[in-house]
């Protein structure tokens, strides 16, 4: 069994990864500080694998608590990396506070890989690197333009380092640019648990609807889109977590055709704001109240994928439909919930 490092593991798609890795064979080690994420995570793991992981709860932002992992663990062959801070709003407001904690920690890992030869690389990296793009679907050669935020930015700086990093290095990466993750494992041993108030949609929506939130905004009505909101490209977290395991295998049976390949990672469909509040509207049955607010800033008006290449270079296969998604988000909202 391959051993594999994930970072940020117990973070939403870090946790759902992890499963996916271990039913695919693999041996998986983890690494998050917990300041974004639960140490719960572990034992929802540990509820649907059987397997218990190590987690190492320590900063990657510390270059020796970092290589210490890699100490103890001197036969990693592989590499996910997950671990970054992702809210858009807050990295407008907050720049350096990101750019510091998803650049250090990525280039403390990358010293690592170099040190102990790790030969395998795959990277969290986002659809925010395509900025707001001239036309859609988009790509993988669609021209990445000015980030629309700093959390993008620090996706656009980490593919550039690693792809800068793998020209020189032995070995291989792959840059996974995903679309908007959605949903909770079917079990509803694992999930989403935004920390304090949520900053992506469905996490709201799911709030809202149980009554944590009194009421949600959507954030503009004026865009180019079918109905003035924003509009995007959800994807179930099982799907996306079962590609970072075939994006791994990928690597490791060197099909990789340059030393830093890129994915899409997206269901190829373009869906709206409100469009995917009616669908967890019908899909739960209950009526959302939400309000029309002003853009935020930072937001990208329209994105979806062109995901052929994912599909025929992986070997990839989307099981998930939207209302799936919405109802796995409310099914594992409704635990949540009962639980506290």
């Amino acid at each position: 069994m391959a051993k594999i490092l994930v970072t940020g593991g117990c973070g939403y798609i870090g946790s759902h990864t992890i499963v996916d890795l271990i039913e695919n064979g693999f041996e998986v080690v983890s690494v998050d500080n917990n300041s974004r994420s639960s140490i719960g995570s572990i034992g929802g793991i540990e509820k649907i694998t059987g397997v218990k992981v190590k987690n190492y709860t320590l900063d990657l932002k510390d270059y020796d608590a970092t290589r210490s992992i890699f100490l103890e663990n001197t036969d990693i062959t592989g590499i996910i990396h997950f671990a970054a801070y992702k809210a858009v709003g807050e990295s407008v407001e907050k720049p350096l506070f990101y750019y510091e904690n998803n650049m250090f920690s990525l280039i403390n890992l990358l010293k690592c890989v170099e040190e102990f030869k790790v030969p395998y690389f795959v990277f969290s990296s986002s659809c925010t690197v395509y900025g707001n793009p001239d036309s859609i679907p988009v790509n993988e050669k669609t021209p990445t333009k000015k980030a629309e935020s700093p959390y993008g930015a620090t996706k656009q700086m980490g593919e550039v380092v690693i792809e800068d990093f793998f020209k020189n290095a032995n070995g291989a990466s792959i840059l996974l640019r995903y679309f908007n993750p959605v949903g909770a494992h079917p079990t509803t041993f694992i999930g989403e648990l935004p920390i304090g108030r949520p900053m992506n949609l469905v996490p709201a929506i799911t709030q809202t609807a149980i009554g944590k939130l009194p009421k949600m905004m959507v954030y503009g009505s004026d865009y180019p889109t079918r109905d003035g909101s924003c509009l995007r490209d959800y994807i179930h977290v099982c799907d996306i977590a079962h590609a970072h395991t075939l994006a791994l295998q990928y690597l490791i049976d060197q099909k990789n055709v340059s030393k830093c390949d890129v994915f899409n990672l997206g269901s190829g469909n373009g869906i709206t704001v409100l469009e995917a509040i009616k669908t967890f509207e019908a899909v739960s049955g209950v009526k959302l109240n939400y309000e029309i607010g002003p853009r935020r800033s930072g937001d990208v008006v329209a994105i979806y994928a062109d995901n052929k290449l994912a599909v025929e270079g992986l070997g990839w296969e989307l099981k998930y439909t939207l209302e799936d998604m919405m109802r796995t988000a409310w099914e594992w909202e409704l635990v949540v919930s009962n639980k506290s």
